[in-house]
């Protein structure tokens, strides 16, 4: 008990306020960081942001009480440098939050994503965002050589110089994905929520997630799960934005059938009429019903017609469930019109 009492008297009113801050932050950190950041709870940026915060609070926390408690409170001791220069960082980083936490709320886009509201970054956020963060880290990295009593210029300069060399040598890592993402958003050519199709060696048809400053997250609709595209890798690819189709009608998508020329197109049409009337009357596949199907001859092979059957649709987002369903639909009706839609084999014979 004398050891308590001593710790608190040897406190002084900073000291004590700095405790109770902490304290405070600490219990209400969950609810402080699921406000500044745009991670909901379940998501892995919010966890690590989570952990962040609390382990410089208990850091701070450890190093005052270790202090004050321990050790020699009014001499000049390492730990208490140590301790200050916890403060620092945790204030630069509690202050980008906040201020960043603004910038969003005032020039980010609201979005609904998976039918989940959330505030998306756009060019001007991005931008703000950046130099906010060089702001705080220039701020926060003086406070830290004062603190550190790096009084003379050789010393402040040999820090900097430090990290000035680091950023140099990893320039090529981080720098070409942050240039690569600030594009994409003043683009507006993909953006957060859109569904696309990233043509590369294995074809991606997901939901544009979030654009972050080194990658991009993709909902991929076909496995339901994420898929991270560096940014600078992600302007290489070929994309097709099925969210932004060019005509009000919607997006005009099509299927690909090989018949053989026994097939007349009158018997196609007659199919094909008679599967969209059974497409329309479920719920399940969203098409534009006052814009008809249109059927027409792609390519002429030597066993087979290429036809392709194209319909609108203004639900992106379904692509895949309304190609999947139409397929069985139509192969259905075909069946029911003693069509077949498998492409002719040539077989040929070998005289003995």
């Amino acid at each position: 008990m004398n050891l308590l009492d001593t710790a608190l008297n040897s406190l002084n009113t900073l000291e004590l306020t700095l405790i109770v801050t902490n304290l405070f932050l600490l219990l209400f950190s969950r609810s402080i960081i699921l406000r500044l950041t745009p991670e909901n709870k379940e998501n892995k940026g919010f966890s690590a942001r989570l952990h962040i915060f609390r382990s410089i609070n208990i850091l701070i926390l450890v190093a005052l009480v270790l202090t004050n408690v321990f050790l020699p409170a009014k001499q000049d001791f390492w730990l208490t440098r140590l301790s200050s220069v916890f403060i620092i960082i945790y204030l630069g980083y509690l202050s980008f939050h906040i201020l960043n936490y603004f910038i969003r709320k005032k020039f980010g886009r609201e979005r609904t994503i998976n039918e989940q509201t959330v505030i998306s970054d756009t060019y001007n956020t991005r931008v703000l965002g950046l130099l906010l963060a060089i702001s705080v880290s220039i701020i926060t990295l003086i406070g830290i050589i004062q603190t550190l009593e790096f009084d003379s210029l050789l010393e402040a300069g040999g820090m900097l110089g430090i990290i000035g060399v680091f950023l140099a040598l990893t320039q090529s890592s981080w720098a070409p994905d942050i240039i690569s993402g600030l594009i994409i958003l003043n683009s507006n050519l993909v953006e957060e929520g859109d569904v696309i199709e990233v043509d590369n060696s294995r074809k991606i048809i997901g939901v544009v997630f979030k654009t972050r400053i080194f990658h991009t997250e993709i909902l991929n609709l076909v496995n339901n799960h994420r898929v991270m595209v560096r940014n600078a890798k992600l302007r290489d690819y070929q994309i097709y934005n099925f969210s932004k189709f060019a005509s009000a009608k919607g997006l005009r998508d099509s299927l690909v059938f090989k018949v053989g020329y026994d097939i007349s197109e009158s018997a196609l049409q007659v199919l094909f009429e008679k599967a969209f009337e059974t497409a329309l009357a479920d719920s399940s596949i969203l098409l534009e019903e006052q814009h008809p199907f249109e059927l027409r001859a792609m390519d002429s092979g030597d066993f087979a017609v290429e036809w392709a059957v194209f319909y609108y649709s203004k639900a992106p987002e379904k692509i895949l469930t309304n190609r999947q369903l139409l397929t069985a639909i139509i192969l259905k009706t075909a069946q029911e019109e003693n069509i077949s839609l498998a492409t002719p084999v040539l077989h040929s014979g070998v005289n003995a």
